[in-house]
């Protein structure tokens, strides 16, 4: 799977959990129908909100986008399928162009300790998986520990 395979294809399932998490709203605020199109659609878009925020950081290094533009992509998952004009833009611009950096290369990017670390992980799939997972689970386990937004948990 390519970066810009990966890259679009968590940007769309983050688009599709914003329109869970809006019909899920929807349900509650305007047909009073309860609570458990929130809680479904709430629980499947923070975890694929999660995803997007790593997908995009482990693309942004893999890619040289630079700590800005790293840093808005993440930021994009926050306004509702904001993640489809990103990824747009970014394949407009050859953003997502290229494959995995397996290799270092003479560019000067590649010659810090981050894109070591990303050579490596890259290089032992299995594990890079298994960190990503374990980052996912933990990041939304301290979420729904410390309770929803905007709500007393």
């Amino acid at each position: 799977m390519t970066p810009r395979l990966l890259f679009r294809s968590v940007a769309i399932a983050e688009a599709i959990t914003w329109g869970l998490l809006i019909a899920g709203m929807l349900m509650k605020y305007v047909f009073q129908v309860g609570e458990l199109g929130v809680q479904i659609g709430g629980f499947v878009h923070g975890l694929i909100f999660i995803a997007f925020g790593i997908t995009a950081l482990l693309v942004g290094v893999n890619q040289h986008w630079g700590v800005r533009l790293t840093l808005l992509a993440m930021v994009t998952a926050i306004v509702p399928f904001g993640t489809i004009p990103l990824d747009r833009g970014l394949e407009k611009n050859g953003r997502l162009d290229g494959s995995w950096r397996h290799t270092r290369t003479g560019d000067p990017r590649d010659h810090t300790r981050v894109s070591a670390v990303l050579r490596w992980m890259l290089a032992r799939p299995a594990l890079l998986a298994g960190v990503l997972g374990v980052a996912l689970v933990s990041i939304m386990a301290t979420l729904l520990t410390l309770g929803p937004p905007g709500g007393a948990g």
